[in-house]
């Protein structure tokens, strides 16, 4: 590349500002980058839950981890706790680590399984390093980086804190409110931003981090879109922040109710509280009032109202626009997914970043693979809603009775009757996680693999039992969650 490529980002928030800071530090003056954004357009901001990924993309920016959770008042996330969904009285946990120890021929469910048949009673979560440390409230970096975590964190302030960065590496913030996307006549790409005030903002590559408005790759480009609701059938929610009341826990909590579900965050400084519900079984009045009825601590901020459409743009990159985040889709917050769809479209495009003209296959390539994250992470998703035992309300008897897609039946009924998962190519969810929700959500296996005879009644004892203490001894040494925040990365240190 002879010459900076001009790189126009459309939209700030969490999306454009993690597009803007990336490509300034990995690029750098292989292009010059420029967002446009109006302070007047409010951003969603209600992102605060993240998956692992997360920690791969603040190094390879370089970030400090400490300063980052310092300025973004994070906790530390072990995973997710599922209150009610089986049914109204149950909780299973889904956590980012591994549990047991696979076999190369069979996943460890397969053991476990055996280990029932053979008299053994200790639940398959106490396996787990990070789900019996989540439980337990208690966090620490382990050697050989062996607890896998995330970060509940606000997300306002995650915009902020990339801002910085990324103005710092060179980026141009204009503001200014966005009137027209003027297109080439002859080629029919974007050919500039033109502001409310006149000003026009010429580029090579425009990214569209306009949300759920879609300005670029929708209204100019009109893409089409995929509707995804008649298996994610939730359109709407309700969040609000609220005081804390107890020390923050490693954890975030998704809490069903009989029409959808609510989730609770601890950050540091406050906690994050949202309703996420079908508008056909429930309004916004009813959403609200059971929010507001419900949250811990006092109420900081008004109420904020969203309404959405679980679904995919039909082309994530078309012409010389690439939709990050909202603009490109959505899939619902229940496993904290939105950020790492953002990560994976944006670290995707600096690797398929042209070096002359764009070719029409490194356009099909990064559509092929953005399609496959999002159909991966819809199925894992859905099944959260397809299987359980809960009849108490049309809502639920309605997700129950719904048809699936072909590929998460097979993935279901592969596993019921196998107790086999295989993760396929490079997709999002690992075997684990597929086993944690598939039992937790009420399947069992009705059978597992023959290798586990190999092992005597004492070998396999052994084997459960040392995982079992070892497991146990590590979470006995680690501090208290809050504690080791407040050390590693509290306001005041």
């Amino acid at each position: 590349m002879s010459t900076p490529r001009r790189i126009v980002i459309a939209g700030g928030g969490t999306a454009g500002w993690m597009a803007a800071a990336a490509m300034a530090r990995t690029l750098g003056r292989a292009v010059t980058v420029t967002l446009v954004e109006s302070d007047a357009i409010g951003t969603i901001g209600v992102g605060e839950s993240t998956i692992p990924p997360i920690i791969t993309f603040n190094r390879l920016l370089g970030i400090n981890e400490a300063e980052f959770m310092a300025a973004t008042q994070a906790t530390f996330k072990l995973g997710i706790q599922f209150d009610g969904w089986k049914g109204p009285e149950d909780r299973y946990f889904h956590s980012f680590g591994l549990t047991g120890k696979d076999h190369w021929a069979a996943g460890f469910q397969h053991f476990w399984l055996d280990g029932l048949r053979r008299g053994h009673d200790a639940p398959y979560d106490d396996y787990c390093l990070e789900l019996i440390a989540a439980r337990e409230g208690r966090f620490a970096h382990l050697p050989d980086e062996r607890m896998n975590y995330a970060y509940q964190l606000d997300s306002t302030l995650y915009g902020r804190f990339l801002r910085r960065m990324a103005e710092g590496d060179g980026v141009t913030r204009i503001e200014g409110r966005i009137a027209e996307v003027a297109l080439n006549p002859d080629s029919g790409d974007i050919a500039a931003l033109v502001l409310d005030d006149g000003r026009r903002i010429e580029g090579d590559l425009f990214l569209d981090c306009t949300g759920f408005r879609a300005l670029l790759i929708d209204r100019a480009l009109h893409v089409g879109f995929d509707d995804w609701s008649h298996y994610l059938p939730c359109d709407a929610a309700v969040a609000v922040q609220t005081e804390s009341v107890r020390p923050p826990v490693p954890y975030t909590r998704a809490i069903a109710h009989e029409a959808g579900w609510q989730w609770r965050i601890p950050l540091q400084h406050r906690a994050g509280n949202g309703i996420v519900y079908c508008s056909r079984y429930m309004d916004h009045d009813a959403a609200r009032e059971r929010l507001l009825s419900t949250v811990e601590g006092q109420v900081l901020t008004e109420p904020n109202m969203l309404r959405f459409q679980t679904g995919a743009r039909r082309k994530q990159w078309h012409r010389n626009c690439i939709a990050v985040g909202l603009s490109g889709g959505f899939l619902e917050p229940l496993e904290s997914t939105s950020i790492h769809l953002i990560q994976r479209a944006i670290l995707r495009l600096i690797r398929l970043l042209p070096g002359g003209p764009i070719s029409p296959h490194d356009v099909a390539e990064f559509n092929d693979q953005q399609m496959t994250d999002m159909l991966q992470i819809r199925d894992f998703l859905i099944l959260h809603y397809k299987i359980h035992e809960r009849r108490d309300s049309a809502f639920w008897r309605q997700c129950a009775d719904m048809e699936v897609p072909d590929s998460l039946a097979h993935r279901i009924a592969l596993f019921r009757e196998t107790g086999r998962v295989f993760r396929r190519n490079d997709e999002l969810f690992a075997e684990n996680s597929w086993v944690q929700v598939m039992m937790g959500q009420g399947i069992k296996p009705e059978s597992h693999h023959p290798i586990t005879a190999r092992l005597s009644d004492e070998e396999l004892d052994r084997l459960l039992t040392t995982l079992r203490q070892n497991i146990a001894t590590t979470v006995r040494s680690l501090p208290p969650h809050a504690d080791y925040v407040a050390h590693h990365c509290g306001t005041a240190a």
